[in-house]
């Protein structure tokens, strides 16, 4: 029987085939489950292709994506197929929606196109984005446990997966049951890893801005796309709520027009929600890398840069040798503001409204060249420029979704209201012309808050790291005194910077508010139109977008300019001058031996020459430099390191690793193992007998871990003799074929130098080295050294043998027969023995952030002036939703009866707007100027909040660490405390009040939005509480992650900044040893550790906005359904749906500004934590103003002294008395005890058992501040302060000009002396311009000015030569001939003539009497 196929009958049949083929076709080539030749089968699918297309030239879309799959075979997810696919299912689903009715069979086919597209996007949703050959064994599987060993999950994800970063959950899952730890987190991703950035981005060329477009571009242009994509989404919203609203007006149009109308908003909202994560992806991966690639380049910047003095920086020329003639006084560079205070901080000074019409926006000729960097400001720009540019980067898209918003907002409120419009757009204009002046006094005062910032870091840096010595002294409250004006003074900065921010926001503010005002008025009263609830709302939404487009423009200038500044500083950094290698000729085949001919150097940046015509050659073996005080000894090495400027002649030097060993040893906080290892490997053997020739092997058997045990920052833990064996073990370890050794014996007691001389510089160790030691104490090595080479006044000489200094002493017993050190072998379990951790591990709190710490901050910004906030904020909602139901009675007042007009309701008592428009237009202008003076009000509350909670929390943070325990500065690194003390604070000085404000009034509006919609729908209450019961989970299940990640972020940034710390203290020993690559890996790995937590704290922000975004968009298309089914009238519905979408966006905004203030809270709670710091105790007892006098004893009764409960005793019964006036010499070997027994004086440590008493009073119960201020402590390395001679001589002004002159005369050679300084003289910080024999001097003629009863020189000659120090040693007993004297040395001169003796062994007194009993008396 013949079957008769109709016309069109054979297409539905065709089409079944070809869905079929078609699946079948594209899920065996994306899910191959048998080896198949890929040619034949893509010819059939071309074949098939090109048949269909004959026949279905409509269907040119699925050809393409057969083509595509047969063409790629794609092995991972074909993102172009799946854009393709998407585009079949959306064009499918609005054919059979709107499209004509077909035959039932070609409707079914046409429902399996829509299906068949479906499966293959669900397909391709479930393929990786990774290739599967490739090797994943390093990566982390999708939803299994977390194992920081592996690398992010990021790194082999399916496309379902990396959208909806579900790939989150295992993290949040252990997050949400206990507190995360380092382990528990992923490794970076491969493209988020430094080590490959900073690779990649130090080949690129250019500017830093350059460098950074080059090597983020791909980003840059991906969020270009997506920034197109949100404006898109955003304009599609008004859109659609127009015709919504238009489909509810027209009573003949069916309700499922405004359903659809619904539905297309949902899935715009859908897919904004869905471009908006990829968006925070791709810009954070952006703005992740571009910091991560900065702070690497400003690290190996500084690897390399010249160290250039500060005199030479603010042009102080220091014509001397090592600082000598350098009369000018010292300086302020930062700018001058009047100290601030609340009664003149809304006065505008005058010289700022002068600036008006004045040169701004660049430099003026007259302007200082640009400073080299200091380290406040290397802290500054590695913690706050290098954020200021990436977030640029991550706001990137910006550039793009403003211009283009502009674009849209103006087409579309034209296509809307017409040229009324126009007069809207002017107030805009006017504003940002206003805005435009403002802007520029802002840009000129942030300039100058950025250079405060930098001088009050700067301030800080000195304080932190100079505080034991300052709490030695007493002066602790004058430096806080100083710290605190510097922050006085950038407190005065951020008020007038947040000042004129504040007038650009109120200016933006009107602007919004005038908008509309000046749009209806055009609209109704000059073109007559009325304004219709359809035209009013739509057009308000419009309005909002075309305004922020206007003022998001000059605010993108704004931020721009800033980030401009930001850029110019690191530049800046960036050009500043690197360490000149041009003098340095390696020497091929050369043999280990240092040449100078005819060589001439300077300091950097100082015209005077330290060095003239050097001519010395450096053989195989020891060279003894020696020479007096700042004679140009560390000069010459300095030199042969390249540190120093070459002016002239030439250095011979093999380009090769240097032992060397800095005059003030530098270690980091690490085991004393690793610090000797430094950069090498272990090797036992060599490493034993390092550890013998250096004198350290009864040491470390003394400590409870060996050389294991950890120490703290710059040898913190260890005595001074201890540090500097550690520091000459490093340098003998190395490989080095040179070693320069300054100074390594002055800390030294004669036997242990002796031993060291022998051992050491006579062993075999340094066999075939060249050996450069720069000593004062020649007597003991001068007979095994090839050549003494002597310095003075900046020359050098070889000396021959006549002219050697005499021996040391004929006290000394240098022969192998003397008492040697005695050697302990460690114990076995040592090597296998954990250490305990000097340094204690940064605490972490877990959970929220404690009410407690919301109160602190409160209680800080006055309790009055957040009770004035909170008024203000709810005002300014009331006055918002009045305005939006006064816009709602404008809209309906049309086309009503008088009658009606004339009811009791809010505005009903106004005439039509038909009659008089007039009121309605006046009434609409009153309340946007009150909103926006209410606006004004309340952010000048808030400034007025960050200044009283910044300086009340700075202030009190500065008290409690300036008199906390001795104890928290030793297991505390320098970088922690300052990154709490800048970082944390700087949050605090941030956002944070701005998230508080936020908070509160979102809480409001949320608040009011509830009352308002459930007072017209009812039965909103119930979908109300669903929906916030829902966002409310999905925020509990985020917060306790995301506090966990950012706490150990804000932990992990601890370590960068001690890097960075570490790395400017021991720059010079770091160069010496070649181990800057080294040190810029140790930099990847703790900006890797930092990165990681930030980067998957943004992560989590992404899963939260993906779910918050989704719940957003379903629960307005619910309240959008709920109002079209309750029946209300279009303008209620209107005013509903403002309403429920506040309440929605309020919802959702809250949970995410808590969430934020939660994070930032970490900061604060990170400060009070400071502020719980343990102090130590003030002393009950305030001492008669005499005491002590000149004729009271220092007695100690049985007294044991440990540094921590946990520690063993470091001094343990002992008990002698000290006669008053005497001077006492403090003996023993290094480690003894007697630095430890000489702080004792000054309570530092409480004994554990004893008294202490000094003039019959127990100095454990005495006023501290007393006890310091009358008790003169010197260390062997005394602090320095930047300043003037005065200033550093006596800091608290306590005595006359002239006193101080004569005292700087008498003992450092002042007034035509050896070194002709002033009370002018300038000193940097740290006294770096000075030599550390000089610096000692300064310290001494502290001691004499200040003629203490007792007064503790603790090694305090070490660094000056024997002929000085024999001279310092009579001045000191002539001008302290009343005081009782206690001096710690170890060369004999400088305990000559002393009257009693006290000798420790191993924390114990072995011997005491008079001076006479001991022999030899070293």
């Amino acid at each position: 029987m013949a079957v008769t196929i109709r016309p069109g009958a054979e297409e539905p049949r065709r089409s079944l085939q070809w869905q079929s083929g078609l699946i079948a076709q594209i899920l065996a080539a994306i899910i191959p489950v048998q080896k198949l030749s890929p040619l034949p089968r893509a010819l059939t699918w071309v074949s098939r292709a090109q048949e269909y297309l004959c026949h279905h030239t409509d269907n040119s879309q699925q050809a393409v994506i057969i083509l595509l799959v047969a063409i790629d075979r794609p092995t991972k997810a074909p993102i172009g197929v799946f854009i393709l696919v998407l585009g079949l299912f959306s064009s499918q689903f609005v054919s059979l929606l709107y499209g004509t009715r077909p035959p039932f069979l070609t409707q079914l086919f046409g429902g399996l196109e829509l299906v068949s597209a479906l499966v293959f996007a669900v397909v391709i949703l479930c393929m990786s984005l990774r290739d599967p050959n490739l090797p994943s064994e390093d990566i982390s599987p999708a939803f299994e446990k977390p194992d920081h060993r592996l690398r992010s999950p990021e790194d082999n994800l399916t496309l379902w997966q990396w959208m909806s970063v579900s790939w989150m959950s295992p993290l949040i899952a252990i997050g949400y049951t206990r507190k995360l730890q380092d382990e528990d987190v992923w490794s970076l991703s491969y493209e988020f890893q430094h080590r490959i950035l900073h690779q990649r981005f130090r080949e690129l060329g250019g500017s830093v801005v350059r460098r950074l477009l080059s090597a983020n571009g791909i980003d840059l242009a991906i969020l270009s796309f997506l920034g197109a994509v949100e404006a898109l989404s955003n304009f599609a919203g008004p859109v659609l709520l127009q015709q919504l609203l238009r489909a509810m007006e027209d009573v003949f149009a069916p309700r499922s027009k405004a359903i659809t109308f619904a539905v297309l908003s949902l899935l715009v909202r859908l897919i904004a929600c869905q471009s908006s994560v990829f968006s925070l992806w791709f810009s954070r991966r952006c703005y992740e890398r571009s910091r991560g690639e900065m702070i690497t380049m400003l690290y190996e910047k500084t690897l390399s840069r010249k160290l250039i003095g500060e005199s030479a920086l603010s042009e102080i020329v220091d014509t001397s040798v090592n600082g000598q003639n350098s009369g000018a006084p010292a300086t302020d560079v930062q700018s001058e503001v009047p100290r601030f205070r609340l009664r003149n901080a809304w006065v505008v000074p005058k010289r700022v409204a002068n600036a008006l019409g004045k040169r701004i926006w660049g430099r003026s000729s007259g302007e200082k060249v640009e400073q080299s960097a200091s380290i406040g400001k290397i802290y500054n720009l590695m913690r706050n420029d290098v954020y200021e540019v990436a977030q640029r980067f991550w706001e990137f898209q910006s550039l793009v979704r403003v211009p283009l918003s502009l674009v849209l907002s103006i087409v579309l409120v034209w296509k809307l209201i017409g040229w009324p419009c126009l007069f809207g757009v002017i107030t805009v204009i006017v504003a940002q012309s206003v805005n435009v002046l403002i802007t520029r006094i802002l840009l000129q005062y942030e300039r100058e808050r950025r250079k405060v910032t930098d001088g009050k870091l700067k301030k800080i840096t000195q304080y932190v790291a100079a505080i034991r010595h300052l709490r030695w002294y007493g002066w602790q409250d004058f430096w806080q005194d100083q710290v605190m004006q510097a922050r006085q003074k950038e407190l005065s900065f951020m008020i007038f910077t947040g000042f004129w921010r504040a007038l650009i926001s109120f200016a933006n503010y009107l602007a919004s508010g005038l908008f509309p005002v000046a749009a209806f008025y055009a609209y109704t009263a000059l073109a007559g139109e009325p304004l219709r609830i359809d035209v009013a709302f739509p057009a308000l939404q419009l309005f909002g977008m075309l305004e922020n487009s206007l003022r998001d423009v000059p605010n993108l200038i704004t931020t721009l300019l800033n980030a401009n500044i930001a850029v110019g500083r690191i530049e800046d950094f960036m050009k500043e001058a690197n360490k000149d290698d041009a003098m340095i000729w390696p020497v091929p085949g050369a043999r280990a031996q240092v040449m100078l001919r005819n060589a001439s150097f300077a300091w950097p940046g100082i015209p005077q020459e330290v060095l003239q015509n050097i001519s010395l050659e450096f053989p195989v073996g020891l060279t003894v430099i020696c020479g007096k005080v700042a004679a140009g000894k560390t000069a010459l090495l300095q030199a042969l390191l390249g540190e120093l400027e070459g002016r002239g002649g030439h250095v011979i030097l093999p380009n090769d690793v240097v032992g060397y060993c800095a005059q003030t040893p530098w270690l980091q906080s690490m085991s004393i193992r690793e610090n000797i290892l430094f950069t090498c490997p272990y090797e036992e053997g060599r490493y034993k007998k390092v550890v013998e020739a250096c004198a350290l092997t009864q040491d470390l058997a003394a400590f409870k871990h060996g050389d294991l045990t950890n120490i703290g920052e710059n040898g913190i833990g260890l005595s001074g003799g201890q540090r500097a064996r550690v520091a000459l073990a490093r340098a003998i370890y190395s490989p080095a074929k040179m070693l320069f050794l300054d100074d390594p014996l002055s800390a030294l007691d004669h036997q242990t130098a002796d031993f060291i001389v022998r051992k050491c510089f006579m062993g075999p160790l340094v066999d075939g080295r060249t050996v450069i030691l720069v000593t004062h104490r020649t007597a003991l090595c001068q007979h095994v050294a090839k050549q003494v080479v002597e310095v003075s006044d900046g020359t050098a000489r070889v000396l021959v043998q006549r002219q050697l200094p005499s021996s040391e002493t004929s006290n000394s017993v240098t022969s192998d027969t003397a008492d040697e050190v005695k050697e302990e072998e460690q114990n076995d379990d040592q090597e296998d023995a954990e250490a305990e951790k000097f340094i204690e591990d940064e605490k972490r709190a877990h959970g929220g952030v404690k009410a407690a710490i919301y109160w602190e901050y409160v209680r800080a910004g006055k309790l009055r002036w957040w009770a004035v906030l909170i008024f203000l904020l709810a005002l300014h909602r009331l006055v918002g939703l009045g305005e939006t139901w006064f816009l709602k009675k404008w809209g309906e007042a049309y086309d009503k009866p008088a009658v009606q007009l004339a009811s009791s309701g809010l505005f009903d008592d106004l005439p039509s707007p038909e009659v008089n428009i007039r009121p309605w237009l006046l009434g609409f202008f009153l309340l946007a100027v009150v909103k926006g003076i209410l606006f004004l009000a309340s952010n000048c509350i808030m400034i007025v909040i960050i200044y009283y909670a910044g300086r009340q929390m700075f202030g009190d943070v500065m008290d409690r660490v300036s008199h906390a325990t001795f104890r928290f500065y030793d297991v505390t690194p320098v970088g922690r405390l300052m990154n709490r003390m800048t970082s944390d604070i700087g949050t605090v000085d941030g956002n944070i009040s701005q998230q508080f404000e936020d908070v509160a009034f979102l809480a409001i509006s949320w608040i009011s939005s509830i009352v308002v919609i459930a007072s017209v729908t009812p039965i909103f209450l119930v979908f109300s509480f669903v929906l916030t019961a829902s966002f409310v989970f999905i925020f509990l299940r985020f917060l306790p992650t995301s506090q966990s990640l950012r706490r150990l972020e804000m932990v992990s940034l601890s370590p960068l900044m001690s890097n960075f710390g570490a790395l400017l203290d021991g720059l010079t020993t770091v160069r010496a040893f070649r181990a800057q690559s080294s040190f810029q890996d140790r930099n990847i790995t703790v900006t890797d550790a930092f990165q990681k937590m930030d980067h998957f704290y943004w992560s989590l922000q992404a899963w939260l906005m993906y779910r918050f975004d989704a719940l957003s968009a379903c629960s307005t298309f619910l309240l959008t359904l709920l109002a079209l089914y309750t029946g209300i009238s279009p303008g209620l519905t209107a005013f509903v749906l403002v309403a429920a979408s506040g309440f929605v966006l309020s919802t959702h905004a809250l949970c995410k500004r808590y969430g934020q203030l939660q994070m930032d809270f970490v900061s604060v709670e990170r400060v009070v934590e400071l502020l719980h710091l343990e102090q130590e105790p003030p002393g009950t007892i305030d001492p008669p103003a005499w005491w002590p006098s000149y004729s009271g004893d220092i007695v100690f009764e049985n007294v044991t002294i440990r540094y921590a409960p946990h520690l063993d005793p470091s001094l343990t019964g002992i008990s002698f008395r000290i006669p008053a006036g005497s001077t006492t010499a403090l003996l023993g070997r290094t480690g003894s005890g007697k630095s430890t027994l000489a702080m004792s004086l000054l309570s530092i440590m409480k004994p554990e058992s004893g008294h202490i008493l000094i003039d019959n009073i127990d100095i454990s119960q005495v006023n501290t501040q007393a006890l310091r201020n009358r008790i003169t402590f010197l260390a062997q390395d005394p602090i320095l302060f930047p300043g003037s001679m005065r200033q550093n001589l006596d800091p608290l002004d306590e005595h006359s000009d002239a006193e101080c002159d004569t005292v700087l005369q008498r003992v450092v050679g002042g007034g035509g002396g050896s070194y002709d300084w002033t009370l002018q003289t300038n000193i940097e910080d740290g006294g770096k311009n000075l030599s550390q024999g000089q610096r000692q001097l300064v310290g001494l003629a502290r001691a004499v000015l200040r003629r203490s009863a007792v007064v503790i020189l603790d090694e305090a000659t070490a660094s000056i030569d024997p002929s000085t120090a024999t001279r310092i040693q009579r001045i000191l007993r002539e001008e302290l001939r009343q005081s009782t004297v206690i001096t710690i040395a170890h060369r004999l001169e400088a305990v000559e003539g002393a009257d009693f003796f006290v000798r420790l062994e191993e924390g114990r007194v072995v011997s005491h009497g008079p001076a006479a009993d001991d022999v030899p008396m070293t």
